[in-house]
């Protein structure tokens, strides 16, 4: 880290070291028709902290994180990636800039095994043709061996192994959760996009996401943004927390701060604004 980088560098909580933005929004604004998704909205990612987007159903939080891997381009704002203003791309070009995600509902290839589902997350990594990963001979065989050893690295960090086998169909949905996770991690991504990691799970699951999560940004130093329904978990996970209603920004700080906010707590509490 430079000496400009260390000074603007923060402290979390934990002890963990946040360094400089590493990804800001800028006045983005996303329309669908006549629908106005996401309103002049700027907010930054700061490397190595956990940024949390919330706010009630219909927020334009998901628009949020489809605007940051690509999926979708704003009419509106510029999108900056270390110090870089981002040109449009595809998705498959964001990801190749160490941009990873999973998505709010569950999108595995059921017929697969958990294991062959996570080596797909390697694909970027991958850069032998067809015909010599046919005959797997030479740089193909020694290519696909270096990525199974990270698949299967990341299938003991999520303490995985005993499914690695299983037809990921046959799984429960907190489990396939978790293999989503690791196809995401083996990419070995520099920012993780989660979007709802916890919906759907019950407390014991939600505990165990948890648990990774957190070890997920101290272990690697993987920079995560993430959207998530559950305040208790957003409070206690996130360095810093942007809230969102009705595609504007409604807030954004400290967990501490926005838990203070009047506007955000009236967006929660279902307040009538005067």
């Amino acid at each position: 880290m430079t000496d400009a980088q260390a000074a603007q560098s923060t402290v979390s909580a934990d002890g963990r070291t946040i360094g400089e933005v590493v990804m800001e929004m800028k006045n983005i604004t996303l329309r669908f028709g006549g629908v106005v998704a996401i309103k002049d909205i700027s907010f930054d990612i700061r490397e190595g902290e956990i940024r949390a987007i919330i706010g009630p159903n219909g927020a334009g939080k998901s628009s949020m994180l489809n605007v940051i891997s690509g999926f979708y381009h704003p009419q509106e704002g510029e999108v900056f990636y270390k110090g870089q203003k981002r040109p449009s791309m595809r998705p498959f070009e964001v990801a190749r800039q160490g941009i990873a995600r999973t998505f709010q509902n569950i999108a595995l290839f059921e017929g697969m095994t958990v294991l062959d589902n996570v080596m797909t997350g390697r694909l970027n990594h991958m850069h032998t043709n067809m015909v010599q990963q046919a005959l797997w001979w030479g740089k193909a065989q020694k290519e696909e061996t270096e990525n199974r050893e990270v698949a299967e690295k990341i299938i003991d960090f999520l303490e995985i192994q005993a499914i690695r086998k299983t037809p990921v169909a046959r799984l429960p949905y907190g489990l396939k959760k978790r293999v989503e996770l690791a196809r995401a991690l083996v990419a070995e991504p520099s920012i993780l996009l989660l979007d709802e990691p916890m919906a759907g799970m019950n407390v014991e699951e939600k505990e165990d996401m948890s648990r990774f999560i957190l070890d997920v940004n101290d272990e690697f130093g993987t920079t995560i943004a993430l959207i998530e329904h559950d305040m208790g978990v957003v409070m206690d996970l996130s360095d810093r927390v942007v809230v969102m209603d009705y595609g504007r920004k409604i807030g954004d700080g400290t967990p501490d701060e926005v838990r203070s906010n009047q506007e955000v707590i009236d967006a929660y509490l279902g307040v009538a604004h005067d």
